[in-house]
């Protein structure tokens, strides 16, 4: 059984979080992942500045960071599989949503899905769409058109 923890840092634990986890939690599926523990942290340009500019060495916001830990720990007589964490900065993705004239909901569900495919060991050297990891997440997204995390002009 997968495990999904969402905290959020510089901003409130926005009323929708509750769906981001579902979500997740159905991205792990698609890709048939189980007992992975995944932590996600909601925050705000000033947090993800910070953790970019420490791990990556840019002094900028980003949309999403994630860090792979990939370790496997035993819980009494199960193992749990702990791919690592997501930083997912909430302004630059309303940013990224305006910019690409998408609803801010699609972007999450974007992102939360790059985000997953990256701790399971995928990654793009562009931004190009024929890129394996890009292809994949889009046909996931696709696979999970119905699902919705933000209601239509509900809380940010």
């Amino acid at each position: 059984m997968n495990r999904v923890v969402i905290s959020a840092e510089g901003t409130p634990l926005p009323s929708w979080s509750d769906s981001a986890r579902g979500f997740a939690l159905k991205v792990l599926d698609e890709i048939k992942r189980g007992n992975w523990e995944l932590s996600i942290l909601l925050c705000e340009n000033k947090t993800i500045t910070a953790l970019n500019s420490q791990y990556r060495n840019i002094a900028e916001p980003t949309d999403i960071l994630s860090f792979n830990l990939g370790e496997t720990v035993q819980e009494g007589k199960n193992s749990v599989y702990l791919p690592g964490d997501i930083a997912i900065s909430l302004e630059t993705l309303a940013e990224n949503a305006r910019y690409f004239q998408i609803s801010e909901d699609e972007e999450l569900r974007r992102l939360l899905i790059h985000g997953i495919l990256h701790l399971d060991g995928m990654d793009h050297k562009t931004t190009d769409t024929d890129e394996p990891m890009l292809v994949l997440q889009e046909d996931i997204l696709n696979r999970l058109k119905d699902e919705r995390i933000i209601p239509c002009g509900g809380e940010k």
